[in-house]
């Protein structure tokens, strides 16, 4: 099941039929420990009305799947983050924070963004503007109810600037957390079982109609669990409305690539779709 969050409502998608459903509380109809049962029903109720099978080419534009919730973040999750992150601070001495987290009992979790500073697909993303060096960061991203459960799963683009962050690791905050630093999207895609290690994340980078970026990767080449991660960010921390968890990226553009404005981004998840974004 994937449900998506318009301007006209919340619309279901199953097996390729779309139908749009009466509730139009977006916080109070994710927040659900039985969010695809509840979905299910309501996708099948009488209720529901039936859509063109081209209605994600023609419905206006679909915002991102986050009203109130907060996204955070995970560093350091994959072998190939741990590496460029240490490759990108030696400079600075803070190579070797890196080494130790990705091995540490304890993840590294940090706040991301507000629904405010978020963007969904086909809109823009952000590259700051006192930073050199520039990357996406694709990321399955898990949404987790207020009970701590993880009901769901969306793409998720954590904007980073490896300039900044290099520069000294205390900049984590700045190199992340800015305006439109975080896109998620296309959908909320909620199964009826939680989705398998061997589903492919990519990434494609367009400049100027010619790829210069493209590499994918299994979701089992992450280091950590995705229910380690969420016990840790729950451990103090409590969310009313839920909360997207991005789970670190295995894929990192060489050193010599920095993104450029008019850069286009897709994130591409099996079973969610893609997420789609430009650079202002």
């Amino acid at each position: 099941m994937r449900i998506y969050r318009t301007a006209n409502g919340i619309v279901l998608e199953s097996e390729g039929q779309f139908k749009q459903i009466r509730p139009t509380d977006w916080d109070a109809y994710i927040n659900r420990d039985t969010l695809f049962e509840e979905a299910t029903a309501d996708f099948n109720s009488d209720d529901a009305e039936l859509k063109n099978t081209d209605w994600l080419t023609n419905i206006q534009p679909i915002l991102p799947p986050i009203q109130s919730q907060e996204v955070w973040a995970s560093g350091v999750t994959y072998l190939r983050s741990r590496d460029a992150r240490m490759d990108e601070s030696k400079e600075s001495g803070g190579d070797t924070f890196y080494d130790k987290v990705y091995d540490a009992e304890r993840p590294e979790l940090f706040f991301k963004a507000s629904a405010q500073r978020t963007v969904g697909t086909n809109d823009s993303v952000r590259i700051r503007r006192d930073s050199t060096w520039d990357v996406p960061e694709p990321e399955l991203t898990l949404f987790i109810t207020s009970s701590g459960k993880i009901v769901g799963y969306t793409a998720g683009n954590d904007m980073s600037s490896r300039s900044i962050e290099g520069e000294n690791p205390l900049y984590l905050p700045q190199a992340k957390s800015y305006d439109r630093c975080a896109s998620l999207g296309p959908c909320l895609y909620v199964p009826g079982q939680p989705i398998a290690p061997e589903t492919w994340i990519s990434l494609q980078i367009e400049r100027a109609g010619e790829v210069v970026f493209s590499q994918r990767i299994q979701l089992n080449q992450m280091k950590r669990s995705h229910t380690e991660l969420v016990s840790f960010l729950f451990r103090e921390c409590s969310f009313p409305a839920g909360v997207f968890l991005m789970t670190g990226t295995g894929i990192v553009p060489p050193n010599t690539f920095t993104l450029q404005s008019a850069d286009h981004i897709t994130i591409a998840i099996e079973g969610i779709g893609s997420l789609v974004n430009w650079v202002e």
